[in-house]
């Protein structure tokens, strides 16, 4: 199986806030921006996969800034990390500036998916390959985060965690 790019896995959504979306202060729920997210992490793990994939976790999601009604909103998906059969997908989430284009960051998450064959049962996926700085930094990061989850469910002894050893020796 031939190991794959995070752009080869790069998800773009770009879409409008519409009014039925918004709370009371005219911003964007927090489900709707989620469900949004979820949606262009599962094309992501998909390309990367070319299997079904199903949602594991949701392991981070930052609200940083409120998406007012009218943004154009882009969610960017990506994999930044495969494992034998899950991947964690990094989301960064965007609204634009109606005159100037100017984009701003106001949320991030992290999602872990897991590709299954059509029964259900996980299936071997590629490895994948970082590029860029930003590629590697979360590369790198994905397999502590993968082991700090691991411990915190008690499927892996903390001391068998070696990335996070490493982090406090």
């Amino acid at each position: 199986m031939e190991a794959k790019t995070s752009k080869a896995s790069l998800t773009i959504l770009t879409d409008l806030v519409l009014p039925g979306e918004t709370n009371y202060l005219d911003n964007l729920f927090g489900g709707e921006l989620l469900a949004r997210m979820d949606r262009a992490c599962s094309i992501a793990a998909r390309r990367h996969s070319r299997r079904i994939v199903v949602t594991a976790s949701v392991n981070h999601v930052a609200f940083n800034k409120s998406v007012p009604v009218g943004s154009v909103v882009t969610v960017e998906a990506k994999v930044s990390r495969a494992f034998n059969s899950s991947m964690e997908i990094y989301v960064d989430v965007w609204i634009e500036d109606r005159q100037s284009r100017h984009r701003t960051k106001v949320n991030e998450g992290i999602y872990t998916f897991v590709a299954v064959d059509e029964t259900g049962k996980p299936v071997q996926i590629p490895q994948l390959i970082p590029e860029t700085k930003l590629e590697k930094v979360r590369f790198e990061g994905a397999l502590r985060r993968k082991q700090l989850s691991l411990v915190l469910a008690g499927k892996l002894k903390p001391n068998e965690a070696t990335e996070l050893k490493a982090l406090f020796s």
